[in-house]
């Protein structure tokens, strides 16, 4: 599993994770839920190294990887879709794709495995990549991430103001990753799309664990859990 043992974290003179620990195996689907500001995706970043920690550990298994930077922590599998998308507009479809296989690792995923399961892309193959739509940029995003081949892949906000039928899509993307042996991080402000997927979440406020739980356990207390979504109110 990938862990921040009390982990905190700043930016400039501003404490945005205090002393947080959570745990996420790499066979499972775990959501982080909350508002905006919350620091969910400064918490996505604690786990990729792109957020140095102040205080606390960062673990991969058993190992220390607390001091090691971003880089490094992609090579041992763990790869993150930002919400920016960070594709390159000037760029096809195609050659953004080969980029994300140069760093390719032994596995599933290939090129035209990511063409398989997003045919969208097959059809864009040579648009730029400031060419397409918002759901092909977020798919081009993920797919690129995946030819990786990462043991975890972390998702911020990845549904973010798209179209329904995009977001079921991506949704069924996300079950057939998670087939394919990789876990999965997602952060959402809400939880319409964590319920679809998740098998535990984590409701953050103000850098801490406000809740956390099962699937079922979210399903008996969804009132109380989206209160702390809207409210912010810690428990």
């Amino acid at each position: 599993m990938i862990h921040l043992e009390m982990a905190s974290a700043k930016y400039g003179q501003a404490l945005v994770l205090e002393e947080i620990s959570v745990e996420i195996g790499f066979h499972e689907i775990v959501a982080i839920v909350g508002r905006n500001g919350a620091g969910k995706t400064t918490l996505l970043k604690a786990l990729n190294g792109l957020m140095p920690l102040v205080a606390g550990r960062r673990l991969l298994g058993n190992q220390d990887i607390t001091h090691l930077g971003v880089e490094a922590i992609a090579k041992l599998g763990v790869a993150l879709v930002p919400d920016t998308r960070r594709i390159f507009p000037n760029l096809s479809v195609l050659e953004n794709l080969k980029i994300g296989a140069i760093a390719h690792n032994p596995g599933h995923w290939t090129v035209s495995r990511v063409l398989e399961i997003f045919p969208r892309l097959q059809e864009r193959l040579h648009f730029a990549g400031d060419q397409l739509s918002g759901g092909e940029q977020q798919m081009l995003s993920i797919g690129r991430a995946l030819l990786g081949n990462p043991r975890m892949l972390l998702l911020d906000e990845p549904t973010e103001g798209l179209a329904p039928v995009i977001v079921d899509q991506l949704v069924q993307v996300f079950h057939e990753v998670h087939r394919q042996g990789t876990g999965i991080v997602l952060v959402e402000q809400n939880l319409k799309v964590p319920m679809k997927l998740a098998h535990r979440q984590y409701v953050l406020d103000h850098g801490q664990v406000a809740w956390s739980g099962t699937s079922e356990e979210l399903h008996d207390q969804r009132q109380h859990v989206e209160g702390l979504i809207s409210t912010g109110a810690a428990a």
